[in-house]
């Protein structure tokens, strides 16, 4: 098969930037009713507040998140989920980078020494 012939899976740019797609991935793992509290989705993801709020911003105006802004009491508060436009989306992203890698990793099994690995070498690097 030559290089015109294999069609490269179109990844989404609003996901692939690192700390977006670590929000996705984070997201995704709750329920589809569940939400994380804007604090605490910044700790686990060790992004200051306006980082995490300029990606979140992103990946709200693409649909795939939905901030609600409330108030507990006096204290504002906001909370964070994925939507469903979301969740299939990162499903969609997922298949695109499997479909991309796959030649790849079929080509160099895991442990194959024509990675540029050697046993002899400190941390298997050549």
């Amino acid at each position: 098969m030559s290089a015109e012939e294999v069609a490269l899976p179109d990844l989404d740019p609003v996901i692939h930037a690192p700390a977006r797609l670590r929000l996705m991935a984070g997201l995704a793992v709750l329920g589809d009713d569940d939400r994380l509290a804007f604090p605490r989705l910044q700790e686990l993801q060790g992004l200051t507040a306006g980082n995490l709020g300029a990606h979140l911003r992103k990946l709200e105006d693409a649909g795939y998140v939905a901030v609600e802004k409330t108030h507990r009491g006096r204290t504002p508060a906001t909370y964070v989920s994925l939507t469903r436009r979301g969740r299939r989306a990162l499903e969609d992203h997922t298949a695109a980078l499997r479909a991309l890698l796959e030649p790849v990793t079929a080509r160099t099994p895991s442990g194959d020494a024509s990675r540029g690995a050697s046993a002899d070498s400190p941390g298997g690097l050549a």
